[in-house]
């Protein structure tokens, strides 16, 4: 069987040469006589696999020393409860820029454990832009300010980080080791792994230490960033292999060249696809120019009757995964650091032949 282009949102497409390695490491890993699934978490053979993911991840992010790398479990949505619980006390503000469905979940986690104030929100239009920073209304003494870097299912993003005292925390799940960023921007940065990581089922978050110190006192030990901080990541027993994948892709995207290899490619793709929309009578984007994502591209039909014949006909070329979320329909394209040029190619076409025989 041979392997398809694959535009999931989530869990996403992994480097074939990452999938190459697991199938070849599955039954005898390193030399162990067992798969990585199987090895101790202690042995001296895993320490190492976790020291190397944790210097690789540093090197592609430039994560100064002064901030912790953790690895938990949860997803993203733990972390949306873990940020007011580690952040704030019950009755200080949290400032949270809603820009789409996970800012919102996002914000609704936080209102359940301090004061949290809606600071921007762009529901108005249906998430299909950022307010101006400075119609924002944000709160004098704010412990945080949250927002989502990337909105997964408007395709929304954000091209700037917001100034300001108050520390920033950012769900970067899809956007991160998309391209460089300047971790010093953010207090706190946490991601799903299943975008550009590796499969679900682990979660990064980068943290300054001086944000280590929960506020609140009694947190169960598994909600405390600290706890993570002082163990290695390593307070409970971790997705070992989960973190093994993500130690392969992160030694996959140093050998391609880093993040500036990546953010070249990812926004070479990002604009051709765009470019074939606009140009098109027949697609259309929703989203404003400035804010449009790399990562998640949505696209609508002018006649959303074809929609489940576009769907038939891209599942027959080897184009999967390509139906938007249930919220907003139409289509959308997921292109994220394991979608090569050639899909992103090989969809603009199919999109020129349907639009030519059905437009």
């Amino acid at each position: 069987m041979s392997r398809v282009y694959n535009f999931s949102a989530g869990p996403a497409a992994l480097p074939l040469e990452v999938l190459e390695s697991i199938r070849n490491d599955i039954p005898d890993w390193q030399g162990t006589g067992m798969s990585v699934m199987e090895i101790s978490h202690r042995s001296k053979d895993f320490i190492s696999l976790a020291e190397r993911c944790e210097a690789n991840l540093r090197e592609l992010l430039s994560i100064p020393e002064d901030y912790s790398v953790l690895w938990t479990q949860g997803g993203a949505t733990l972390q949306m409860a873990m940020a007011p619980l580690n952040l704030a006390g019950p009755n200080d503000t949290v400032d949270y820029v809603v820009t789409g469905s996970w800012g919102r979940k996002a914000a609704a986690e936080a209102a359940k454990q301090c004061n949290m104030h809606i600071a921007a929100d762009s529901s108005d239009r249906n998430f299909t832009y950022i307010p101006e920073e400075s119609d924002w209304q944000r709160s004098e003494n704010a412990a945080y300010l949250h927002l989502t870097s990337n909105e997964t299912i408007a395709g929304v993003e954000f091209h700037f980080v917001p100034g300001g005292d108050a520390p920033v925390v950012a769900d970067m799940s899809s956007t991160i080791l998309s391209r460089p960023i300047n971790i010093t921007d953010y207090g706190v940065i946490y991601a799903g792994a299943q975008k550009n990581i590796g499969p679900a089922g682990i979660t990064l978050v980068i943290v300054h230490n001086e944000l280590l110190q929960p506020v609140r006192d009694n947190l169960p030990h598994l909600m405390m960033w600290k706890s993570y901080a002082e163990s290695d990541s390593m307070t409970n027993t971790p997705p070992t292999f989960a973190w093994y994948v993500a130690d392969l892709v992160l030694q996959h995207l140093l050998h391609l060249g880093g993040l500036e290899a990546m953010a070249e490619l990812n926004q070479r793709k990002s604009a051709k696809l765009y470019a074939a929309i606009d140009a098109s009578g027949f697609y259309s984007n929703p989203v404003e120019v400035d804010c449009r994502s790399w990562m998640n591209v949505p696209f609508i039909l002018a006649d959303a009757s074809l929609d489940a014949q576009f769907l038939d006909e891209t599942l027959a070329a080897g184009l999967t995964n390509l139906k938007g979320h249930r919220s907003v329909g139409g289509m959308r394209a997921s292109i994220y650091n394991a979608v090569s040029e050639e899909a992103v190619d090989t969809l603009i076409e199919f999109m020129a032949e349907f639009e030519r025989t059905n437009g």
